[in-house]
């Protein structure tokens, strides 16, 4: 990886709204989940069609301007987002390559601002790559939701882990062949029969009394 190579990639949020359908739908009747996490050309491909230069949320479908056809899931844009790679954060970012699908983590929040139809409207805060930053923001109660990295963002986040993570090396054990019996095995259980044979003796003596 080039040493002047960028530590921060652009990224938009496609946020997916659903119904709910079964008991949940008496309290509950739409329902807000990450869709995508998307950069490079599939973000210049949206930015194609002229969406208005906004915050977000921005319908991708239908026609902006017309109302969601009731009962349809729809997705939602949100621009202005970004992955940014620190080097106190390697370890993160090397487990979540190590993973069987690399990830892009997002944490958002309900919004103040609502939809054309008046619904709440989710908030992306922040993406990240990291799965430490995920687990953390999972332990403080947020709302966290993950898909699956873009290709050119999983090349870029591995040479920049390749370029600087450096894993500690593991201590060796020692065999336990040179390892006191105490340590492989634990503390032996000492038993003693003195008191059981001075019982036997002066109850023998008794007896001959």
């Amino acid at each position: 990886m080039p040493a002047d190579a960028p530590n921060r990639v652009e990224v938009a949020v496609v946020m997916r709204r659903e119904p709910v359908s079964g008991p949940m739908s008496r309290w509950q009747s739409w329902r807000w989940l990450l869709a995508d996490v998307l950069s490079g050309e599939a973000l210049l491909s949206l930015d194609a069609l002229d969406l208005p230069a906004s915050a977000g949320p921005l319908p991708l479908e239908p026609a902006a301007g017309e109302p969601d056809p009731p009962d349809q899931a729809s997705h939602w844009f949100y621009p202005g987002l970004a992955l940014e790679l620190h080097p106190d954060d390697l370890e993160g970012y090397y487990l979540n390559l190590s993973s069987p699908q690399p990830c892009c983590w997002v944490m958002w929040r309900p919004d103040e601002a609502v939809l054309p139809d008046g619904s709440p409207a989710p908030l992306p805060q922040i993406a990240t790559l990291s799965y430490h930053d995920a687990g953390r923001w999972l332990d403080a109660q947020e709302r966290v939701d993950q898909v699956p990295a873009p290709a050119a963002v999983v090349a870029w986040l591995a040479a920049y882990v390749e370029s600087h993570y450096r894993p500690e090396p593991k201590r060796r054990q020692r065999p336990a062949s040179f390892q006191p019996l105490a340590a492989r095995f634990g503390t032996p259980v000492s038993l003693s029969t003195g008191d059981r044979r001075g019982r036997g003796r002066g109850g023998a003596a008794a007896g001959r009394r």
